[in-house]
């Protein structure tokens, strides 16, 4: 059981590390629908830890976005290309869970894969 803030911050980046270690095994099986939606999560766990940093507890993927946007985006603490990056993984999440017939493949994955680490070791640094 999580006792502080502090247990749940550590908590969710260690989930983001290890959601983000998932890709290599889901490139191998070529589920790639899947991949994008753990590089998402991964980043999402990330996020989440670095604004309950801040006193931040929110639960929602729109108020994650926004709070992560106009507190670390906006300000300059993380890159605006990164911001970029979180919505565009976000989109790719939302498209391969929920609509039809979107193909998501190899490339884009790789693609989208060493900003998704990026992200989550620059936010470990923050917190």
């Amino acid at each position: 059981m999580l006792e502080n803030k502090s247990d749940l911050i550590k908590y969710r980046i260690k989930r983001a590390n290890e959601t983000i270690q998932e890709i290599d095994t889901l490139l191998e099986l070529k589920y790639y629908h899947t991949a994008a939606n753990r590089l998402y999560y991964s980043c999402f766990y990330a996020i989440s830890a670095l604004l309950l940093k801040d006193d931040l507890l929110i639960k929602t993927h729109k108020g994650i976005r926004n709070q992560f946007a106009l507190k670390y985006i906006n300000t300059g603490i993380i890159s605006e290309q990164l911001g970029d990056y979180f919505n565009e993984i976000f989109q790719y999440r939302q498209t391969g869970d929920y609509d039809d017939l979107i193909e998501i493949d190899e490339e884009t994955i790789l693609k989208l894969y060493e900003p998704a680490k990026k992200l989550i070791e620059e936010i470990g640094k923050l917190v």
